[in-house]
């Protein structure tokens, strides 16, 4: 018998069944693709790779949050080369034999009536890293040779070592920033293979993409470096070369740090300001959602760790869209996002003026929603039934799978 005769779900689980939901909980479509609440699973690296090809371990771990509602659970960082990953054991899409074991995840999502989604990486000068528990006190621990690492073949923006604790990289030459350009590009031909469904482009931490964004880590003097359009002119370059060969129905996103925490540091730097300007170019590229973090750009960022730090930084990206009539950029909140009223809360400015509509209209003070989406990490990690217990907690009725239903939350329960 087929997952799909034994386990499908109709309608998904974490689809809305009381009458006015929060946005929280109500429908979205992006392109052709439609999500039954606004609860992501952000991508989480999780070391279980075997020589870039998801395993039984990501079936169950990935499956475990399309089975209990997550309306999109997106893979891992993905290495678009062999080169390019954060640890030897990163899952990738290189090479063609990693396409059916991304599949036999897919299909199992599918099956469910939810989304996948993969996220396009190239670590730049924070590749051959060893597992953060091979680290002491889960530092960052360099992967030699001897246990698979590549530490002489690692690219960069620049020669400019993240720290003492990663390889000394080398500058990529034009041909290698093609090279690594086509990656994208051919590894996102192999996850439309895959049956995935949304692509997003890891341009933040610190890794290759956000590191040729910073003025900082990228000291180029070609037509890769100097001013901001040059600086931005590779990841435009992968936007545009994965819009090509994607399906015009496919979403596609891009996930930047929005500030790399070094105004304090440094004259200058990349910093909100500069995400705004790059945000204000990316609908007419073909990018629907723009998936706000922040820091892992350097070793000296002035980070401010605390509930609402990044989300409120989402809102001000939002908001300064909005204000130039830019509206159809949608915007992803992640950070620290555990409780359901902060999540509710984050999307509940205004409410759609029509179905699958963006959130727009605004709050009596004036103030528009911070975005459109939430994106969860780590509390997922916690409560793989994340979306079922914050249901509960905002007294919103949602479809349960069919075999956990005599476990059903009673209204009113404190979880």
């Amino acid at each position: 018998m087929s997952i799909r005769n034994l386990a499908a779900q109709t309608p998904p689980v974490g689809t809305a069944t009381s009458a006015n939901p929060p946005t929280l909980f109500t429908p979205l479509k992006i392109r052709e693709a439609s999500f039954q609440n606004r609860i992501w699973v952000a991508p989480m690296c999780t070391y279980s790779a075997e020589d870039g090809h998801l395993t039984d371990f990501h079936l169950v771990h990935l499956s475990a949050y399309a089975f209990r509602g997550a309306s999109l659970t997106i893979v891992e960082a993905t290495s678009v080369t062999l080169n390019g990953r954060i640890s030897p054991d990163d899952s990738g899409l290189w090479t063609d034999s990693q396409i059916a074991p991304l599949k036999r995840v897919a299909d199992f999502v599918h099956s469910q009536g939810q989304k996948l989604g993969v996220q396009l990486s190239h670590a730049g000068r924070k590749a051959s890293t060893c597992a953060p528990w091979l680290g002491e006190a889960w530092r960052p621990k360099l992967a030699t040779a001897e246990v698979g690492g590549w530490p002489d073949n690692v690219w960069g923006a620049s020669a400019i070592r993240w720290s003492d604790a990663f390889a000394e990289p080398k500058e990529m030459s034009l041909a290698e920033i093609r090279e690594v350009i086509d990656g994208f590009r051919d590894s996102a031909v192999r996850a439309v293979k895959a049956g995935v469904d949304v692509i997003e482009i890891h341009g933040a931490h610190g890794y290759l993409l956000s590191s040729f964004l910073s003025p900082i880590s990228n000291h180029r003097t070609d037509k890769y470096g100097g001013s901001f359009e040059n600086r931005i002119r590779i990841l435009i370059e992968v936007i545009e070369a994965i819009r090509s060969v994607i399906p015009t129905g496919m979403p596609l996103l891009v996930r930047v740090s929005a500030t790399e925490w070094m105004e304090k540091n440094a004259p200058e730097s990349w910093d909100v300001e500069s995400t705004i300007k790059l945000a204000k170019l990316l609908p007419a590229l073909g990018v629907d959602l723009l998936d706000v973090s922040s820091g892992g750009n350097n070793q000296h960022q002035a980070l401010e760790m605390h509930p609402g730090v990044q989300t409120s930084i989402a809102g001000r990206i939002r908001s300064a869209l909005f204000s130039t009539g830019i509206t159809n950029l949608l915007i992803g909140a992640v950070g620290m996002i555990t409780e359901a009223e902060v999540a509710k809360e984050l999307l509940e400015a205004g409410q759609p003026k029509e179905k699958d509509a963006t959130v727009e209209i605004e709050d009596e003070q004036g103030e528009i929603a911070k975005a459109d989406i939430v994106l969860v990490a780590r509390q997922f990690l916690r409560e793989p039934e994340w979306v079922l217990r914050v249901a509960n907690r905002l007294g919103v009725d949602v479809a349960w799978p069919k075999q956990y239903r005599r476990a059903v939350f009673r209204k009113g329960s404190i979880l």
